[in-house]
């Protein structure tokens, strides 16, 4: 027994011995069996990629290893060059012949900071000669998924319990001059920056391999390590808008190699992973390690770009740094307020938990951020059990004057989201009736949009180009699409039951949206159109980047109640926010105004009269050209953007006018910010709806022109189009209603055939 206890405390001492070798090493053992030449070019590329990674080598270090490098005595050269360079190894990584990874911690102070990235060595005594890419990882970082043959990439999301441990980052320097691969040679330098979340005492574990199935045995690959991180400074900002007063403001940071701060992965609510920037009000702070910072600060679309550097100190309080915004215009003073129908605080890019979400005080600093005069935060199928106990039937209790927030409904995730997914604004019960589950809502749309209107909701179709594709190079395209997806699908059967109050565009690429709405419009139906960004799916940049603008009656306080019914009446425009048409009116009678017969944007023309069409412009581009984004098609991102406007390399700006889905007219207008006046006469041959655009920036909602009072049937081609979709329709979508409620679908469809029909029979003969 005695025996036992004695070879018990022998081995207990050898593994406390080994830990502490492996944990606090002095320093690392010199290798001599290495060729100086192929070493000296390896370590010449590890000094460059220090000063690009911002941590150059100190003068003197730097001379000495440019001597050992180019010294006759190669035996003396390998030496010293390990001498210099081994003090800075985090670790040694050694790889046996057999191709095992074991590691050692390395002699280099353990030191981190706050907010910062920190750069080590590691040394890789290669005893195998592989070739392979040296993986660092730790479960303190981001959890990370190995692509097939490939470098870890981060999960989109942890648990919730996790976040405090996950407090480190680590990122492998792999890019030129380094090399992505180890080179073979026996002995070589890599580069690994490590970024703390927190300041104080926090250890991590690091993890190697050169490839699955490479660690050693008895967790020899992985080191515990005890890292002291030093406080960040804290930043008090002050914000203030262009009149002075207090506001929020959006500010992306970056260090001097372009990195973003505070970084992506280590962020929590209200500061989203997936954006660059952060959204602070006026008093509120940020966290930054000492160093030179390049800033953007902006706000929503209406505001100027500006940029400068702050050189944060050394120093533990008392920094503030003050921020002034510019806006290049201000719509709301014009009487015309921006929102956002469909934005989301869960699913898709959110965030630690997607199906829960984040908090309405964290949505709100979106829609300020933003500048978003109003924003529809959706509840929808991931979220819904979480998302839907902040549904009141009322704007939020959070909403400032300036800035209205309001939860109702998104139809997806539900049985009729096949049928394309819908948007219930201003509900007052968010329960379809006799339901508890999304499994039990109708299987189709339009029982759904019709319980939201019989409560007074204003009710739509959401990205609708999806599904609606079109190869043509106008919107009146008359391309038959599939009907087979999520986009405004049953939209050509629900319009025709006055079900249907707007479709949504500016999230979708706009020759799929614009065409099944011209072609509607053209056979007498009034749907408007209404800007969504579809935040974090479709966008995850920023809310508001599709938004409509609303004129409110002047000397009435913003309501969201007046904003809605805007929409429903038409009384708006979309845009990306950086082209605005507004004051749109012919004849006198503004867009969405009660017209004949008090019906909003009706006009009552007799037979040979010339229309008066007037409106006011503004638009900001900048003065150089972004090729980037005006050489891509029009069906990938951005899909909305004034750059693609852009006439030649100029500065200028087409403003179009619509009539039934035509381009008749145009006129350039220069994007420098300034409102300019626009104007066009036109004559119409019959019954039609104007409207006007900047494609694919802007687009009003129509006015409608009924000449010697006859309705509007503008188009026989749009009318067989739509016949003829509402057959491909059905056939996409029959099997997926169930067999109980297809009865009912099918007499909805059929009598959206007969309402097609009637109009073919009426319209206009144009071929």
């Amino acid at each position: 027994m005695r025996n036992c206890c004695c070879l018990f405390a022998a081995w207990f001492g050898l593994i406390i011995f080994v830990v502490a070798v492996a944990n606090a090493a002095d320093s690392l053992p010199i290798t001599s069996d290495v060729d100086l030449q192929p070493l000296a070019a390896q370590v010449k590329r590890v000094v460059q990629a220090l000063e690009i990674s911002g941590s150059p080598l100190d003068k003197s270090r730097r001379e000495s290893l440019q001597q050992a490098c180019s010294t006759v005595d190669q035996a003396a050269g390998v030496r010293e060059i390990q001498t210099l360079l081994d003090p800075l190894c985090l670790a040694e990584v050694e790889i046996n012949p057999e191709g095992r990874v074991k590691a050692v911690a390395g002699p280099a102070p353990k030191r981190l900071a706050q907010q910062g990235w920190r750069v080590f060595l590691i040394k890789v005594d290669n005893h195998s000669g592989a070739e392979a890419v040296l993986h660092i990882a730790s479960p303190n970082a981001a959890p990370v998924e190995r692509v097939s043959g490939g470098s870890p990439v981060p999960k989109s999301s942890i648990n919730q319990s996790d976040i405090a441990d996950r407090w480190l980052d680590v990122k492998s320097f792999d890019g030129q001059p380094m090399n992505k691969s180890l080179s073979g040679l026996k002995v070589e330098y890599r580069i690994v920056e490590l970024f703390s979340r927190d300041a104080g005492k926090r250890e991590a574990k690091l993890e190697f391999d050169a490839g699955q199935g490479t660690q050693d045995l008895g967790f020899r690959s992985e080191i515990n390590v005890l890292f002291d991180c030093a406080p960040a400074v804290t930043i008090k900002l002050h914000v203030l808008d262009t009149d002075g007063q207090p506001t929020i403001g959006k500010f992306v940071f970056r260090d001097d190699r372009g990195r973003v701060y505070p970084l992506r992965s280590r962020r929590a609510a209200p500061d989203f992973f997936f954006h660059d920037q952060i959204y602070r009000h006026d008093g509120e702070t940020i966290d930054l390690p000492p160093g030179k910072y390049q800033v953007a600060y902006t706000r929503g679309p209406e505001y100027r770009v500006l940029q400068r550097q702050i050189v944060v100190p050394d120093s533990a309080t008392g920094v503030e740094e003050s921020f002034r915004l510019e806006r290049w215009i201000k719509m709301s003073d014009f009487g015309w307020y921006s929102g956002d129908h469909h934005i989301h605080a869960a699913g898709c890019s959110h965030y630690e938990s997607p199906t829960a979400g984040v908090t309405p005080q964290d949505m709100l600093r979106q829609v300020e951020g933003e500048d978003l005069d109003v924003g529809c935060v959706l509840s929808w199928g991931p979220c819904w059990y979480v998302q839907k106990q902040y549904f009141s039937g009322q704007v939020s209790k959070l909403s400032t004057r300036d800035n209205l927030m309001r939860y109702d409904v998104e139809v997806s995730g539900f049985p009729s989201s096949h049928c394309g997914h819908v948007c219930l604004l201003r509900l007052t019960q968010e329960d379809y009736p006799g339901t508890t589950r999304i499994e039990q809502w109708p299987s189709w749309d339009l029982p759904v949009l019709q319980w939201g209107k019989q409560q007074g909701a204003v009710v739509g179709f959401a990205h609708s180009g999806w599904e609606l594709e079109s190869k043509a190079k106008e919107p009146l395209s008359y391309e038959m699409p599939r009907f087979d997806g999520i986009g405004a699908n049953e939209y050509i059967v629900d319009v025709t039951q006055n079900a249907v109050d707007f479709i949504s565009i500016g999230d979708t690429p706009p020759l799929w949206e614009l065409p099944i709405w011209y072609h509607t419009l053209n056979c007498g139906f009034t749907t408007r159109i209404g800007g969504e960004t579809d935040f974090p799916c479709i966008y995850d940049d920023r809310v508001g980047m599709g938004r409509s603008y609303v004129k409110i009656p002047r000397g009435k306080p913003l309501t969201f109640d007046d904003w809605v019914h805007g929409v429903r009446d038409g009384r708006s425009y979309c845009s990306d926010g950086m082209s605005h048409l507004f004051d749109f009116s012919v004849n006198g009678l503004g867009v969405g105004e009660p017209g004949d017969g008090g019906r909003p944007s009706f006009l009552a023309a007799k037979p040979g009269q010339k229309l008066s069409v007037k409106l006011r412009v503004a638009a900001m581009l900048d003065e150089n050209p972004r090729d980037e984004i005006r050489s891509r098609p029009l069906d990938q991102k951005p899909y909305w953007s004034i750059e693609r406007a852009r006439v030649g390399g100029s500065r200028q700006v087409p403003v179009e006018l619509v009539v039934n889905g035509a381009a008749v007219d145009r006129k350039l207008v220069d994007a420098d910010g300034q409102i300019q006046n626009v104007a066009f006469d036109f004559t119409p041959m019959m019954s039609s709806w104007i409207a006007v655009r900047v494609f694919p920036s802007s687009h009003t909602n129509p006015i409608f022109v009924e000449v010697d009072g006859k309705p509007i049937r503008a188009s026989r081609r749009s009318a067989a189009w739509c016949l003829a979709a509402v057959d491909v329709c059905w056939k996409a979508k029959m099997l997926q209603i169930r067999p109980a409620e297809r009865t009912a679908a099918a007499a909805a469809y059929e009598k959206a055939r007969a309402a097609y029909r009637a109009r073919l029979a009426e319209s206009f003969n144009d071929g």
